[in-house]
């Protein structure tokens, strides 16, 4: 039985669109690590976390705070009672039934009051604008993915003190593997046959009678003066994951 042909065209690699190691910009203790090597994981999903309790406390406490109605409604109330006083004051002043230092002060009880809901209202403000600033600094210990893809490693447990900038500066390792990025090393006298948008027949070298159609994402415009090659990355489409990637292939060119 003789071999089969080694296909045609230009010889490339099949990598991830990209690889990330993920870590939390904050020190802390490893309380959870939700996944394990080969999982595959969705944009958004929680990976890790990191032992939370006191945030989690002063976020608890910032909202409490930030939804505190009490100071409101006392000022509000002081208004209504200070607004018929007032108006009651001003009235008998104008029939000289009462001096006008009296409708004076009520006047001045008013204002006071109108203030004290004006600053009641400014520090729920605030208070809401310390439970967002809770809130985000509880979410720096919550570790997530960034896209769609499996996690490649998982560099530490549960236990460990994670620091940023540490020898271990990454929990876990996610590859991005729909779509696939294809590598192309083209010879410097083929540059001008590629152009972004072209489609092209790609082989793996472990799948040698699979075809996969790629497109051409990108055409380098510096040639390396060494090896006389230039590069051209194409996409793969692989949401079934059906096509690994790290491995060899060969690329024939198609029609834009």
């Amino acid at each position: 039985m003789s071999a089969l042909p080694a296909p045609a065209g230009y010889d490339c690699l099949i990598e991830p669109m990209q690889t990330v190691e993920l870590g939390a910009p904050v020190a802390g203790l490893i309380d959870r690590v939700l996944v394990k090597r080969g999982d595959r994981v969705t944009h958004g999903q929680v990976l890790a976390s990191l032992e939370s309790h006191a945030e989690q406390a002063a976020s608890d406490l910032a909202r409490y705070k930030s939804q505190l109605a009490g100071p409101s409604q006392l000022a509000q109330s002081k208004i209504e009672f200070s607004q018929r006083k007032y108006n009651r004051r001003r009235d008998m002043a104008a029939e000289k039934l009462m001096s006008k230092q009296d409708s004076d002060d009520a006047e001045g009880e008013l204002k006071q009051a109108q203030a004290e809901l004006l600053v009641a209202k400014e520090n729920r403000e605030v208070a809401h604008l310390e439970y967002v600033q809770q809130s985000s600094q509880l979410n720096l210990r919550t570790i997530r993915s960034p896209f769609d893809g499996v996690v490649v490693d998982q560099m530490m447990w549960p236990g460990e003190i994670f620091e940023p900038g540490a020898t271990k500066h990454a929990i876990v390792k996610l590859a991005q593997l729909n779509p696939l990025r294809i590598r192309v090393v083209m010879p410097m006298r083929a540059f001008g046959e590629a152009a972004v948008g072209m489609t092209a027949n790609v082989v793996p070298e472990i799948q040698p009678g699979k075809h996969y159609t790629a497109k051409v994402s990108s055409v380098d415009r510096i040639i390396d003066a060494a090896s006389g090659t230039f590069v051209v990355f194409m996409d793969l489409p692989n949401p079934g994951l059906d096509v690994p990637s790290g491995v060899k292939c060969k690329a024939s060119l198609g029609k834009q």
